[in-house]
Order: C-alpha cells, then sequence, then structure tokens
C-alpha cells in the first residue's frame, strides 16, 4: 500500500525536491502552501511525472487553518507517514542589535510554532501505529550564530533544539525524528545544493533512521563568512 509523504512550506526547490524523491519512492504526495496558483503549478509537474500529488493551501502561520489543511491531506491521500516542514524564510530579518519582540516573534511563528503545531497534529496517529518519521528543515544560522541573521537563527536554533529532543522521546516508539541543516544555496545543478540531491538524502535519512541531524553544505564556509562579516 502506497505511504504518504506531507510537505509543509512547499515551494520549488528544496520542497519539490524532497516531493520528487519520494513521489518517485511510490509516495503519495501532498502539498501545503500559502498560494493556490503556485500549489497547483507544483502539482501539475509531479503528476507529470507519474506522482499521485495534491495541494492543500494554508498560511502556516494560521494554526486553525493548518491544522485544517493537515486533515484534508489525511483524508484524501490516507494516513500521513512522513511530515517534512522546511518554510522558506518570510518576514523580517533583523540584525542582533535591531532584532524587536516582533520581528523574533514573527520568526518563531514560522519556523518553530508552525513546525510543533503541524507535528502535533500528525503525531498521535504516528504513535498510534508505532510507525512514521517528522523531518524538520532548519538553516546554517541554527548551528552558527550568524549576526545579520539573528532572529531567524534564534527561531530555528530553537526547532534545531526541539527536534533533538523529539528524536530521544520518540525513537522507542518507532517514530524517527531527524533534523536537515542547510548550509548551502539549493540550486538546479548546484551539486549537493541541488533540489534532487537534497531530496535524495531527505529520503534516505527516512529509511535508514540512523541519525537524528544531517548536514547539507559547508558549515566551515558558513562560520568564516561571519567571521568576514564582523
Amino acid at each position: 500500500m502506497a505511504k504518504t509523504l506531507v510537505v509543509v512550506g512547499a515551494g520549488p526547490g528544496l520542497g519539490m525536491g524532497v516531493a520528487r524523491a519520494f513521489g518517485r519512492a511510490g509516495f503519495r504526495v501532498g502539498l501545503i502552501a500559502r498560494t493556490p496558483e503556485k500549489l497547483d503549478a507544483l502539482v501539475a509537474e509531479l503528476t507529470g511525472l507519474g506522482i499521485g500529488a495534491a495541494a492543500f493551501p494554508a498560511d502556516i502561520r494560521d494554526r486553525d487553518v493548518l491544522a485544517a489543511a493537515l486533515a484534508a491531506a489525511k483524508e484524501r491521500l490516507g494516513a500521513i507517514d512522513v511530515l517534512e516542514y522546511g518554510p522558506s524564510p518570510t518576514g523580517p530579518i533583523t540584525g542582533a542589535v535591531q532584532t524587536t519582540v516582533e520581528s523574533a516573534t514573527a520568526q518563531f511563528e514560522l519556523n518553530l510554532l508552525g513546525a510543533v503545531h503541524a507535528v502535533g497534529q500528525v503525531l498521535p496517529d504516528m504513535r498510534a501505529r508505532g510507525d512514521g518519521a517528522i523531518l524538520l528543515t532548519t538553516g546554517v544560522s541554527s548551528t552558527v550564530p550568524a549576526p545579520f541573521l539573528a532572529n531567524v537563527g534564534a527561531a530555528m536554533a530553537g526547532l534545531r533544539n526541539w527536534a533533538h529532543s523529539l528524536h530521544a522521546e520518540l525513537k522507542p516508539e518507532g517514530v524517527h525524528v531527524g533534523t536537515v541543516t542547510i548550509a548551502t544555496g539549493v540550486v538546479p545543478g548546484g551539486g549537493e545544493g541541488d533540489p534532487d540531491a537534497i531530496g535524495a538524502r531527505y529520503l534516505r535519512m527516512y529509511r535508514q533512521r540512523d541519525q537524528v541531524e544531517e548536514v547539507i553544505g559547508d558549515v566551515e564556509a558558513f562560520r568564516a563568512l561571519v567571521a568576514r562579516h564582523q
């Protein structure tokens, strides 16, 4: 029986790389993002590849709407076996000194609280089955403090920390939680930063379930970039 992947924060780059990798492995694919027209184009692309896919428009920051989208995905595609959460950064990006409660809240709502809420919708079923996977995407500023990405880094560091904690707590129950840290540009034809290459890494993490974190790109190169800015 086919399994189901749902990508929250789906876009033409990383999200579609993950969708294609799992879809080619026989998964049905649900895509959640804010803009219906863009989602329809992504679904059409997957359908053209012979992948069963459907769109469920939702603003991640609207918790009721996000919950409804995940419920609709389950109803249409079946039980959600894999949840990938990886919205692109939006909203104000502020330096450390310029970070305000408002700019920090915007990124925590998107990167951490949205993930907590999405996971909360699918986790009860996964725990009841004793199987499933949650893959949470962060950027390199989650591990390397970057003053020019201060509010984003703080939110993503929180997501990364929570992912590690979830992994430890859920591993004995058969639910795999992994975090993927992106330390490179996501560019078609860009080596390990190619969306399909990234998607393959997510699929491997799901299948092998032998690590809590995957790092894609060069963390030390980003650390050097931060040092030059300082």
